[in-house]
């Protein structure tokens, strides 16, 4: 579990790697959405993304998730 509490979907070798990489992502999102955002939406919304994508390679995963949640958050709250 990663510090905003995405589980990572299947234990891999660089799962340390791939949930910095995420937490990373988050805090990015959660700074560029700060003012039309609370940080947990931006949590919930890269988590949705995270599952939708866990049939990804786990080293495209990161930069997929955090690509799919900022799309995903410009359309919802602009």
């Amino acid at each position: 579990m990663t510090r905003f509490g995405i589980p990572s979907p299947s234990p891999a070798v660089d799962d340390v790697r791939i949930d910095l990489a995420v937490d990373l992502a988050v805090g990015r999102l959660a700074e560029e959405f700060d003012d039309r955002a609370e940080t947990q939406t931006v949590v919930d919304v890269v988590r949705t993304c995270w599952n939708d994508l866990s049939g990804v390679p786990a080293t495209a995963l990161p930069e997929l998730v955090e690509r799919l949640a900022r799309h995903r958050l410009l359309a919802t709250v602009g």
